[in-house]
């Protein structure tokens, strides 16, 4: 008989197709778990400076999301695939203006 993993529940990680285009994004806000794995894992902050430079976050909720990636790597490496680093700086920096390169 296969054994069947049960499924995890991740209480501060939502996915809303109205908020960040469906992906899983921390609950009560617009920070998708791409994010949470960018910052920590690329970048190399600590849960506790994310919560710093990100105040409406707790370190529950970067932990959550941490969790949720280590539970559903190719869902996340897929999903930051998807967004390029131009969408981060969107999303993190309003004032960030997108350059495009039009076709001759």
């Amino acid at each position: 008989m296969p054994i069947v993993s049960p499924k995890i529940y991740h209480p501060h990680i939502i996915r809303d197709p109205n908020v960040c285009g469906g992906s899983p994004v921390i609950a009560g806000s617009r920070f998708p778990v791409r994010s949470v794995v960018h910052y920590v894992l690329h970048l190399g902050l600590t849960p506790e400076e994310m919560v710093e430079k990100f105040p409406h976050l707790t370190l529950s909720k970067v932990y959550d999301a941490l969790a949720y990636y280590y539970d559903n790597t190719d869902e996340i490496t897929e999903d930051i695939a998807d967004n390029t680093e131009e969408d981060l700086h969107r999303q993190f920096d309003p004032s960030h203006e997108q350059t495009q390169t039009l076709p001759r």
